[in-house]
């Protein structure tokens, strides 16, 4: 079956029907995307596809979690790419909407992430987790799918994802799909293509500090071990290192037990690159 490609509301509704997607039909997962898709995407589109009869992609860069200092403009773009691959990996709908199409001039409701937004990845790029959550409410609405798959590596981002539909009582399931990772360890991101041979060789220090921070048995070990790597290590600019609760994103801290995230953000050159691993204490 060729892919459906919609741009608006109408070409969702018109190709929902034709696959007969609905309450008493054809199941409909979705997985969001900013396109520049890899095989992580791949990745996340085959787990929908476990789960449903039909897979919309949604491929959208987004300006409202952008921030002005950031790389909204120079974000890659690779549309005809990205729907090649969508098409060999069965995809049926790929709804890919102009910021026309998804905002109006006069807007001014968005969604708020609350408190947990201006933690951690928040306190570094403020108002982020505000579009983020905006645009997805958005997409939910407009593709109306009974599942959504967003990947591990944008662990917070799940996170809010998943208190916003509880909060709100979004009919929606939400998936987390494991981290993609090159064989040396490196995380994949649709950004990794801003590095250098010499930068991509240095933002292996990220995955090496979380596989040693694992190691640990106490938060303080498991911060301690992860940083020892990145200090060593002059071409990674720190953001941050933290061991969180996975579902509030507050501090692990000493005496704490159960499951918790490791995370980091740092900038290798001009890139900015985030990664975490999952760990029980």
């Amino acid at each position: 079956m060729d892919v459906i490609v919609a741009g608006d509301r109408a070409g969702l509704v018109k190709a929902r029907h034709s696959l007969g997607i609905g309450p008493s039909g054809a199941t409909l997962a979705l997985v969001p995307t900013m396109g520049a898709l890899h095989e992580g995407h791949r990745s996340l589109i085959r787990s929908a596809r476990e789960q449903a009869d039909h897979v919309a992609v949604s491929i959208f860069v987004n300006p409202l979690q952008f921030g002005p200092n950031e790389d909204f403009s120079r974000y890659p773009r690779t549309f005809d790419v990205d729907l090649e691959i969508c098409a060999d990996e069965g995809v049926s709908i790929v709804f890919a909407p102009s910021a026309d199409d998804m905002y109006a001039k006069d807007r001014q409701v968005s969604v708020s992430a609350g408190q947990m937004g201006t933690i951690v990845e928040g306190a570094f790029r403020p108002g982020h987790f505000d579009g983020v959550l905006t645009v997805v409410l958005k997409l939910f609405n407009l593709v109306q799918p009974d599942i959504a798959v967003f990947g591990r590596k944008d662990a917070q981002q799940l996170a809010m994802i998943r208190r916003m539909v509880a909060d709100l009582d979004v009919p929606v399931s939400v998936v987390g799909a494991p981290t993609v990772r090159e064989a040396d360890g490196l995380a994949l991101s649709s950004r990794n293509r801003y590095l250098s041979p010499h930068e991509r060789h240095t933002a292996l220090a990220l995955s090496r500090a979380l596989f040693a921070g694992a190691r640990g048995r106490t938060p303080a070990e498991i911060l301690g071990q992860a940083r020892a790597v990145l200090d060593a290590e002059p071409g990674v600019a720190l953001d941050y290192l933290v061991l969180v609760d996975p579902a509030t994103f507050t501090e692990a801290e000493n005496g704490y037990q159960g499951e918790a995230v490791l995370a980091v953000a740092a900038r290798v050159g001009a890139t900015r690159l985030i990664d975490n691993v999952a760990i029980t204490l």
